[in-house]
């Protein structure tokens, strides 16, 4: 586990940013949001307290919870701000190149002790380190959407990650209520290359024309006792998060046709249907 009191770093206020950052509070940690502008902090933050809304409407939260959660929530548009975390969590967009920009900046930001883990889903983590002068406090935390409900986390070990990185992350995970699963550095982790068949053949099917979206996800549905089915869980991830994730497994294994992506999802990205966050992906969800 961290150092007690050490403040949480979330840096990203998307999806995935906001999500972690509530995971951390609800665990009773202070917690500090980064990202690029106030427009998006705060459209994160909404989130977070539009989800607590409906937690404490349904009887799973009391107003006094809620408020204290959002008193752990704070926010700084300053990387420098976050030099006193004992973990920061990076949740920026799925570029490797930004990926390993913002880690260069916080390794020079951070004392020694800071553990500095990236979401990314599928981008290696021993890359991401290598932008860093000590890679031994370097790891992936790879939480899953949306986080306040998915409970696994993979940590993941890099080439140089230190064992006692890799056991304090691991005891914060289950601090914050979740489910740690060790993972090697590997294309995909576990969950991500187990999943692209899921989401490949699902895609395939349909560009072969044996079947429409509905019928693919009914039938997985209630057949495959999957509580989504494949397209639904693509527009719930982001069309764009999720082609980022089969084009990274496929070129990270020299193009293997198993992750070949889909030029289905390709069209779907181009063309800014995203799924849920944008309002129309494989599914309509109305205007956003």
């Amino acid at each position: 586990m961290i150092e007690p009191n050490a403040k949480i770093g979330v840096l990203g206020a998307g999806t995935m940013g906001a999500g972690i950052a509530q995971v951390s509070a609800q665990a009773g940690l202070e917690t500090l949001v980064y990202d690029v502008s106030q427009e998006f902090i705060d459209k994160g933050l909404g989130r977070i307290r539009g989800f607590l809304k409906r937690s404490r409407e349904r009887g799973k939260l009391t107003a006094e919870q809620e408020e204290q959660i959002i008193a752990r929530l704070s926010s700084s548009l300053k990387l420098e701000d976050f030099g006193g975390c004992g973990l920061i969590i990076e949740a920026v967009p799925e570029k490797l190149e930004l990926k390993r920009e913002v880690f260069k900046k916080l390794d020079s930001i951070c004392g020694p002790e800071t553990l500095l883990a990236t979401n990314t889903s599928s981008f290696s983590v021993t890359a991401i380190a290598g932008a860093t002068r000590k890679p031994e406090r370097v790891l992936g935390m790879h939480f899953f959407n949306p986080p306040p409900l998915m409970a696994l986390v993979e940590v993941i070990e890099g080439d140089r990650t230190s064992a006692a990185t890799m056991d304090k992350a691991t005891s914060t995970v289950r601090e914050m209520g979740k489910t740690p699963v060790r993972a090697k550095d590997t294309p995909g982790f576990i969950v991500n290359r187990i999943a692209r068949p899921f989401y490949n053949e699902a895609l395939r099917i349909l560009g072969d024309g044996d079947a429409t979206v509905e019928t693919i996800d009914r039938i997985m549905k209630g057949a495959g006792g999957f509580p989504m089915g494949p397209f639904e869980l693509m527009d719930l991830i982001g069309n764009d998060v999720n082609f980022a994730a089969t084009e990274s497994l496929y070129l990270s294994f020299f193009h293997d046709p198993r992750f070949r992506p889909s030029p289905i999802q390709q069209r779907m990205v181009l063309a800014g249907n995203l799924g849920r966050k944008t309002g129309r992906g494989f599914y309509t969800y109305g205007a956003k």
